[in-house]
């Protein structure tokens, strides 16, 4: 039977909660500027719209299931394990559509000339479906065996406990701390980091040089392709410092939990580590609506349309109605 939730886990319920319904209609609402505006259908914005779908699902689904653990409900092992798995798949997927945006960027500033012939929608919409493919198999691996089960087992067997193998549901409890950290982090999370690091210092440096020789290009006015360029490569720059910024903290504390057993972690350093995961699905639209112009006209776009002025178009309806009477 769960424990009565304590006034801290409530607040922490609520800022979770809080935190998705920021998430949810911020990246809905990306996904629908995308859809809606014809400027914003190149193969970055496609990429984007990976992303803010695996923002979404962390709103809506990853949010609530850290609720459901944060409880700890009586469990058997594989039903926990399938509600702590969907966060590792999200976070996998986020890292390589970002990846997969810094390489998008690259090509634009490296061959501008041959970019729309060599990025192709289809060869955009085979990238998103791969970056998927290897987040579920990354995410789903402690499903196929590398987790907590035989250790629990063991400690079972040595209190002589015969009784229904049924646990307290708590990610620590099902995830194996050397999955999180050799697999997910050292594998999967910190060589990527490093090298969208190093892929956009390489744009900036290939924008400047551009911008001092004044080559050619495919626009008409070099200066200004450049120019714009810079400006989305920035934005975009500011959106992965963000996601590293919100998903080292964690790790970090995962290495010391692993590496150092003894080191009593503060909970609450947990905590604000776990908000910062779960807050940076948030803060994508936030970035878009301010850095960039084209996501900017479009959110615009879909609010006076949709939003402010319907209130506008009903009133007059009425009016004309009763005008008519």
């Amino acid at each position: 039977m769960a424990h009565p939730i304590s006034a801290f886990q409530a607040a922490y319920i609520s800022i979770e909660v809080l935190i998705a319904l920021v998430s949810v209609p911020g990246n809905i609402l990306v996904i629908w500027a995308v859809k809606m505006n014809q400027a914003l259908r190149d193969a970055t914005f496609c990429f984007i719209v990976s992303l803010a779908v695996a923002d979404v699902a962390v709103g809506a689904l990853v949010i609530p299931l850290a609720i459901i653990i944060n409880i700890g409900p009586q469990t058997e092992f594989y039903t926990c394990l399938m509600v702590a798995c969907p966060v590792l798949i999200l976070t996998e997927s986020s890292i390589l559509a970002l990846l997969a945006i810094a390489v998008d960027r690259y090509l634009r500033v490296k061959i501008p000339v041959r970019y729309k012939s060599v990025v192709t929608p289809r060869r955009a919409a085979v990238a998103i479906a791969c970056c998927w493919i290897v987040s579920f198999l990354v995410g789903l691996t402690p499903m196929f065996g590398w987790n907590n089960l035989h250790k629990m087992q063991r400690t079972q067997e040595l209190n002589g406990s015969h009784t229904e193998f049924v646990i307290t549901c708590q990610f620590e409890t099902v995830i194996s701390m050397e999955y999180m950290v050799y697999f997910n982090f050292f594998v999967w999370v910190l060589p990527p980091l490093l090298l969208m690091l190093l892929i956009y210092l390489e744009v900036f440096n290939l924008i400047r040089k551009q911008l001092n020789k004044k080559v050619s290009s495919s626009s008409n006015d070099p200066q200004k392709y450049y120019g714009k360029e810079l400006k989305i490569a920035k934005s975009l720059a500011l959106v992965l410092f963000l996601f590293a910024l919100s998903w080292l903290p964690l790790h970090v504390l995962n290495c010391i939990t692993l590496f150092c057993p003894s080191c009593q972690t503060p909970h609450i350093l947990t905590y604000i580590a776990i908000f910062l995961t779960h807050g940076n699905s948030a803060m994508n639209p936030i970035v878009y609506a301010f850095r960039i112009k084209k996501f900017r006209t479009a959110f615009l776009q879909i609010w006076n349309q949709y939003f402010c002025c319907k209130t506008n178009k009903n009133a007059t309806s009425t009016t004309t109605a009763e005008t008519g009477n």
